[in-house]
C-alpha cells in the first residue's frame, strides 16, 4: 500500500470514528426512550461508554499492532484531562460537583492499576480480565453510592439526549427502529474507522517506536475528540459538571475496560515498553492534578485552562522527542 493511500485511510478512520461517536451519543438516548430501556443498559449492550476508544484498541490488538491499543488508552486519557478540560475552562470556568470528584477519586486507582499492568509492555488475558473486573467494580461502587447507574463517559451526553427525547415522545415503532438503526450504523462506523485508522498507521510505518508515538499523539487525540465537542457544548450551556463527569468517567473506562478488552482479544506485547513510562506517569499525574484542583479550589479558571492546554503541547513535544 502506497503512502498516500495509507494517509487517506488514516484520515478516513479519524472521520468515521468522530462521526460515529457523535451520532452514537446523539441517538442512543432517543432509542432508549422508544425501546423502554435505560440508556446505561443500552450503551453497555451496544458499545460501552467510550465506544470509539474500545473499537480502536480492540482492532489494534487483533491486527497485531499493540502500540495502537496502548497509545489509544494513554493518549486519549491525557488529552481528556489536559485538552478537554483545558478547552472547557478557557471558555467558561469549570466547577466541580461532588459527584464529579467522587468519580475522579475512584478513577485514580484505576489509572494506577492500568499503569502498573502496562509498565513492562505486556498485558496478557489474565491482566485483561483484572482490568475488566476493575471497571465493573468501579461501576458498582458508583451505583452503590448514588443509587442509580452512573453517567460514565459519553453517557452524560447520552442522558441529555434521552431527556430531550422524553420531552418530545414518539411511540411509533418506526421511530424506535430508526433511532436504533442509526445507533447501529454509528457503531459500525466506529468499528470501520478503527480498522481504517489501524490499517493506515500500520502501512505508514512498520517501526514499533513510530507506531507508539503516532498512537499516543494522533490516535489518542482523535479518539478523545468527541469530548472536545462536548467541552464546547457544555461550556456554552453552563453545564461544566457534565464535562467533569464525562472526563473522569472516560478516564476510568479507558484505563480498565478499553485496555482490558484489547488484552482479552489478543495479549498485548510491546517490545519498546520504556516508551510508555513517561506517558503512563503523565496520565496518572494529569488526573491527580485535576483532583487536587477540584478539592483545593473547586473550579478550573480560564488561565488554568490555558495552562492545561500548554501542558498538553509540551507533553506531545516530549513524546515525539523521546521516540
Amino acid at each position: 500500500m502506497s503512502g498516500p493511500v495509507a494517509t487517506v485511510l488514516l484520515l478516513a478512520g479519524f472521520g468515521l470514528i468522530a462521526w460515529g461517536a457523535e451520532t452514537f451519543a446523539e441517538h442512543l438516548g432517543a432509542a432508549a426512550v422508544t425501546l423502554g430501556v435505560s440508556t446505561f443498559a443500552l450503551a453497555v449492550l451496544l458499545a460501552g461508554a467510550e465506544p470509539e476508544e474500545l473499537a480502536t484498541g480492540v482492532i489494534g490488538s487483533l491486527r497485531h499492532v499493540p502500540a495502537v491499543a496502548y497509545g489509544d488508552v494513554i493518549g486519549a486519557n491525557v488529552a481528556m484531562c489536559l485538552v478537554v478540560l483545558g478547552i472547557g475552562a478557557s471558555l467558561a470556568p469549570i466547577v466541580f460537583s461532588t459527584a464529579g470528584l467522587r468519580y475522579g477519586l475512584l478513577a485514580l486507582p484505576a489509572g494506577v492499576l492500568c499503569a502498573a499492568l502496562a509498565w513492562n509492555g505486556h498485558v496478557g488475558r489474565p491482566g485483561g480480565a483484572v482490568l475488566v473486573g476493575a471497571y465493573l467494580v468501579y461501576v458498582g461502587a458508583i451505583w452503590k453510592l448514588e443509587g442509580r447507574p452512573p453517567t460514565i463517559g459519553e453517557a452524560g451526553e447520552v442522558e441529555e439526549a434521552r431527556e430531550n427525547a422524553a420531552k418530545h415522545p414518539t411511540d411509533t415503532p418506526h421511530r424506535a427502529g430508526l433511532d436504533l438503526a442509526i445507533v447501529l450504523v454509528a457503531v459500525a462506523s466506529m468499528a470501520g474507522g478503527g480498522w481504517a485508522l489501524v490499517t493506515g498507521l500500520e502501512h505508514l510505518t512498520h517501526a514499533t517506536s513510530a507506531q507508539t508515538t503516532l498512537s499516543l499523539t494522533l490516535v489518542g487525540f482523535a479518539t478523545a475528540f468527541e469530548l472536545v465537542v462536548l467541552a464546547v457544548s457544555a461550556a456554552r450551556r453552563g453545564k461544566s459538571d457534565i464535562l467533569v463527569g464525562a472526563v473522569v468517567g472516560s478516564f476510568a473506562y479507558n484505563a480498565t475496560m478499553t485496555l482490558g478488552a484489547s488484552a482479552l482479544a489478543r495479549p498485548l506485547n510491546l517490545s519498546s515498553a520504556t516508551q510508555l513510562h513517561m506517558p503512563l506517569v503523565t496520565m496518572v499525574a494529569a488526573l491527580a492534578l485535576i483532583l487536587v484542583v477540584g478539592f483545593g479550589k473547586p473550579r478550573i479558571t480560564r488561565p488554568a485552562g490555558t495552562i492545561l492546554i500548554l501542558a498538553y503541547a509540551a507533553w506531545i513535544a516530549a513524546v515525539v522527542h523521546a521516540a
